[in-house]
Formats: C-alpha cells, sequence, structure tokens
C-alpha cells in the first residue's frame, strides 16, 4: 500500500489558510509576513512534510528530470517539439519523462495528479483539446512545482508558455486562398475553445474580412485532429448541399489531407475546382498527391525554447513569466494551383 504523502493542503488545513499562502511562505515570497511564514515553517516539520519539487525554499535539491506532457506521439508535430526539448534538456544535464493524454482530459488529470508523487524538477505541458479546467496544473505551480505550456496553453494561468503565431499564419492561408481566385472558403477547425483553434479561427475571419467575403457559419466546421476528421468534415460541406465551398482552410496538414482525400473520392480535381490549404508542414504534405499548401510551424524552436524557458523557472524561484509567439511560414504547393 502506497504511503500517503503531506501536500501543501494539508497545511493550509491545518492553519486555516489559504494554499497559495502556504506556497508562498514555503518560497519566502515577499508578500508573507514573517509571523505567517514560520507558522507554516513550524506545521511543515509538524506534519513532517517532504516536498516533492525543488523548486520551494524548504529544499535545495534536484532530480534532473523534466516531465513532458503531449496528447501524442506519432504525429510529426509533436516528435519535432520533443527533438527541440530533448536536445536543450541533455545539453544541461537533463532526462525528459514523456507522458502521453491521447488527448483525454480525463487521462491528463490522472496524469498530473499522479506526479505529485513523482520526483520531477519541472513540467512543460501541452494540454489535451477538450480540456476546459486547468485546476490541476494551478495546484502543482502552487505547491513550487514550475509549469511551462507550449502549443495548446492553459491562457487563464499566469506561467510561461511558448506558441506558433496562429493569428497571421491563418491569416495569411486564408489571404493566399483569395489571392489565388478563391471566393467561398471553409474552414475545417478543432474543437471550440481551445486557444490556438479560436486564434486560427480569428485570423481566418478577419482576412475574409479585410478582403469583403463573407464569414458564412455554415462552411465553419469544429471537430476533432484527425485525417478522418478532415474527411467527415469535407463530406459534410459538399453532400447534397448547393452553397459548397470552393477552398477549404484546415486546421492541420492532417485535416487538409483528409479534406483532398474527401473531394478526390468526390471527383472533385483538388486546386482547379476546390482549393486546400493545411497548417503544419507535416512531411506528408509533400507526399500526397496533389501536394498540400501548407503554413509551417517553427516545432523544434517552440520545444527548444519552451524547455529553456523551464530550465530558468527551476533555477530561479521568482523568474517572471514570459509569453513567447514564433512566426510560421507560408508554403505554397500544388493544392491551391487554378491551372
Amino acid at each position: 500500500m502506497r504511503r500517503r504523502y503531506i501536500t501543501i493542503k494539508d497545511i493550509a488545513k491545518s492553519l486555516n489558510i489559504s494554499v497559495a499562502t502556504v506556497s508562498r511562505a514555503l518560497r519566502d515570497k515577499y508578500d508573507v509576513s514573517i509571523e505567517t511564514r514560520q507558522k507554516v515553517l513550524d506545521m511543515a516539520v509538524e506534519l513532517n512534510y517532504k516536498p516533492n519539487f525543488n523548486a520551494t525554499g524548504l529544499v535545495h535539491r534536484s532530480t534532473h528530470n523534466i516531465g513532458v506532457i503531449i496528447p501524442t506521439i506519432t504525429n510529426y508535430y509533436f516528435s519535432t517539439v520533443i527533438t527541440g526539448i530533448q536536445e536543450i534538456a541533455q545539453s544541461n544535464g537533463f532526462n525528459i519523462i514523456l507522458y502521453l493524454t491521447n488527448d483525454s482530459p480525463e487521462i491528463e488529470l490522472k496524469i498530473v495528479k499522479n506526479l505529485s508523487e513523482s520526483s520531477l524538477d519541472g513540467l512543460l505541458a501541452c494540454v489535451s483539446s477538450d480540456a476546459s479546467n486547468y485546476a490541476h496544473f494551478q495546484e502543482m505551480i502552487d505547491d513550487g512545482l514550475p509549469v511551462v505550456f507550449f502549443d495548446r496553453v492553459a491562457s487563464t494561468i499566469e506561467t510561461s508558455k511558448v506558441m506558433q503565431d496562429d493569428y497571421n499564419g491563418a491569416f495569411a492561408a486564408v489571404e493566399h486562398l483569395v489571392d489565388c481566385g478563391y471566393r467561398k472558403i471553409a474552414h475545417i477547425t478543432g474543437p471550440k475553445e481551445l486557444f490556438f483553434t479560436e486564434n486560427r479561427l480569428r485570423g481566418y475571419r478577419n482576412a475574409l474580412e479585410k478582403h469583403n467575403l463573407p464569414a458564412n457559419q455554415d462552411l465553419i466546421i469544429h471537430s476533432g485532429f484527425s485525417q478522418k476528421d478532415g474527411e467527415k468534415d469535407v463530406t459534410k460541406l459538399f453532400e447534397g448541399k448547393e452553397n459548397t465551398p470552393d477552398a477549404i482552410f484546415a486546421v492541420n496538414d492532417r485535416k487538409g489531407i483528409g479534406a483532398i482525400i474527401a473531394l478526390k473520392k468526390m471527383h472533385i480535381q483538388v486546386g482547379k475546382e476546390v482549393g486546400v490549404i493545411g497548417f503544419t508542414n507535416d512531411p506528408i504534405s509533400e507526399i500526397i498527391a496533389p501536394t498540400l499548401s501548407t503554413v509551417a510551424e517553427p516545432a523544434y524552436e517552440i520545444g527548444k525554447i519552451a524547455c529553456e524557458l523551464l530550465l530558468k523557472h527551476i533555477r530561479k524561484t521568482n523568474f517572471p513569466a514570459e509569453q513567447i509567439t514564433l512566426s510560421g511560414e507560408l508554403i505554397i504547393r500544388e493544392s491551391t494551383s487554378r491551372l
């Protein structure tokens, strides 16, 4: 039977103060009185509290382990991010431990809860697409564990974040379609209210607005991120309808490839009749026929910078939170050629 670990929640409950106050006291923050801090330290000793993470002021140790939470490892984007993380971690004497959520908020929550009994110096996290509650991450931060988000971030939590420029990337993708002569542009996107999904949707809408084109709600479909989702979305856009699009902006390349497959099954010429553009620059976008126009994401750089930021938080408890946004690159291929 596993031993129950004393946490800062136990200290807070015993003293009838907030968890945040206990966390700040343990980290010797300036906004906690000397008296309160001493009470917290005394109670920590009385309860035999042993912090799991080296970020508090009580224990100065390092496991040299960094946790990385990602939805999947089987696609190009995340495997490239991991490569960037690994390079920085190893060059600084740290190991990385991967945790896969399968894009499930329930699995994500279970992983994070179990991490309280693990030995980590910090955590890099890409949240699940359907997650709406990030309290479990906030609890880890309050407990003294440095956390940095990348790609899909918890926008409500104040900590460092590293993202690609989703808004301007989407704007450039849609403007490219307009420049190619397409006028009825659909958007097959991800789940609603996900931070980067909303930014790409906003870029799509604003690009249409700039060129005085309507953003028809019937041409916007929210679903998952897979190739199958892309096929289903495009089939839905075309089946039994007269008001069909002449171009499709996909939230990622997997959905863009699904769009191409669906159009080919319906004997619609990709590019000439209906343009398709994605977002990622997955290597398969150069293999599919026709090749897929896309916006290249700086996945490797995102991994490197996220890990560098985390190491700064690990080494300096009061290191200020930073939000870094990296630009993408428009790559034009056959799927948006009308020739």
